[in-house]
């Protein structure tokens, strides 16, 4: 990557065959949003999901795109958190729907971040058994991972993400300057996802951040747009070969089995996921040195930025086995045993179905507060 960028829009394909789409890239791109939706659905409604700290940001621009486009628009608004991704809310937007005789030709628009974008995918894969669905996502975790690759759902009381389908939106638009409006805590939230394609996939990505950590704290428009292409790209490349979490796809969920115990335990209302996340990348680091996979080094480098980075490295203080029993109602658990998504050095990592629970109950007592 240069380091001199310009800010110009973007555009990369996630190939799903039939199911394929487009992520555009770029800033004051939101205006063009009616035109792309022209040529994605055939019907002429849309329903734009969002909360209730979107909407009054950029609700109203995005009303004005569709209506531009020839679209009748209604818009549902939900109340704002990771507390609210459930049946309950879940249940508003099917109201909405109904409500207005929604058909399948109609459609979607996912205005948010991963909460909204998730449980959007959800209503649509669900609504008349699918309906298309476009994804606009507003902050930084949503645009480099959530609003990308299809996985859709709700959290359960007992684990996140539970419940839920794979529909892959027609459209991604990304427009930077949709993240003005976050605070630095959201901001640093999508940090750490972009850290983990690094980690898990391109080491010289890795570099990269490392060298523009300040740049992209300050939010220099051209770098951001380089960091979010080539975050997409990564994801793009992984689901195109996996879209089913089947295999290679499951390296995406480095730091997640360690990091939705963070979020269950705390009852989903203290961290943001990318914080979780984060801690969890930490704690999968220290782990794969404790059993001899990663150089010791190279752990010290991955848990430095994320320091760096303004992000947290300590795990909150539980009982260790409160986090064994939340790890094993992750997703990722087969025939009865944690999988685990551990890096063998930066750029490289593989899932192990075969460690010590001892060697996991070490490190988590190692890595608490």
């Amino acid at each position: 990557m240069a380091d001199s960028l310009s800010a110009t829009a973007r555009t990369l394909t996630v190939d799903l065959g039939p199911r394929s789409y487009d992520i555009l890239i770029g800033a004051g791109i939101l205006s063009r949003l009616g035109d792309e939706a022209r040529i994605r659905f055939r019907g002429r409604r849309l329903a734009v999901v969002t909360n209730a700290t979107v909407a009054p940001l950029f609700l109203d621009a995005t009303r004005r795109a569709l209506v531009e486009a020839g679209y009748q628009v209604i818009g549902i608004v939900l109340p704002d958190g990771e507390t609210h991704k459930n049946w309950v809310t879940l249940q508003s937007i099917f109201d909405g729907l109904i409500a207005n005789r929604f058909e399948r030709g109609d459609g979607l628009v996912a205005l948010g971040g991963g909460v909204v974008g998730d449980m959007t995918g959800f209503a649509a894969a669900c609504h008349l058994r699918g309906v298309p669905f476009l994804q606009v996502p507003t902050t930084l975790l949503a645009q480099v991972d959530s609003s990308v690759g299809g996985k859709t759902g709700i959290n359960h009381a007992l684990g996140k993400n539970l419940i839920g389908a794979f529909h892959q939106p027609c459209l991604v638009l990304m427009d930077i300057d949709t993240l003005a409006t976050l605070p630095k805590r959201e901001l640093l939230a999508g940090l750490a996802e972009v850290i983990k394609y690094g980690v898990l996939w391109d080491r010289a990505f890795f570099e990269t951040i490392e060298t523009h950590l300040e740049a992209v704290l300050s939010g220099d428009p051209g770098l951001m747009i380089e960091i979010l292409h080539r975050s997409c790209a990564i994801k793009a490349e992984i689901v195109a070969q996996d879209e089913r979490e089947q295999g290679v796809r499951a390296l995406l969920n480095l730091g997640h089995t360690f990091g939705h115990a963070v979020e269950a335990l705390t009852g989903y209302d203290q961290w943001l996921h990318g914080e979780a996340v984060a801690m969890g990348m930490v704690v999968a680091a220290r782990l794969a040195v404790r059993i001899g996979l990663c150089p010791p080094d190279e752990e010290r480098r991955m848990t430095a930025l994320i320091g760096r980075a303004g992000l947290p490295v300590r795990l909150p203080v539980h009982p260790v086995e409160a986090y064994v029993e939340a790890m094993g109602h992750d997703k990722k658990v087969e025939a009865g045993r944690i999988r685990f998504v551990l890096p063998e050095r930066i750029g490289r990592t593989l899932v192990r179905a075969d460690v010590d629970l001892d060697a996991v109950r070490a490190t988590l007592a190692a890595c608490m507060a």
